[in-house]
Parts: C-alpha cells; structure tokens; sequence
C-alpha cells in the first residue's frame, strides 16, 4: 500500500505543478471564471496530497 500511495502522490506532486503553471502563466490571458476554477482544481489537488501524505505517515 505504501508503494501505491508513493505513485500516487508523485503523480498528483506531477498534477499539482502543471496546474500552478497553469494559473499563473494562463491568469491574465483567461477568462476569470475559468481562471476560478483553475485555482480550485490546484487547491484540491493540494489537499488530496496533503490527505494522502497522512495516511502514508500513518502505515509508517
């Protein structure tokens, strides 16, 4: 289980970073609802990382 959650999270680690790069090379050129929700996706990628590092920590 450990293993699978370390794929995961590097994948989301992945995710997390081109969406940042999203925000904030595309923020200015889009349109601010898109933008908005551009900015919730990073956010819950965060957390599900965050949620995810936890139980990790947790199996030890």
């Amino acid at each position: 289980m450990r293993n699978e959650l370390h794929t995961i999270t590097s994948t989301l680690d992945d995710l997390s970073k081109r969406i940042t790069h999203l925000v904030e090379t595309a923020g200015p050129d889009v349109a601010g609802d898109i933008y908005t929700e551009l900015v919730a996706a990073e956010r819950t990628v965060g957390t599900l990382m965050r949620r995810l590092n936890r139980v990790a920590t947790r199996l030890g």
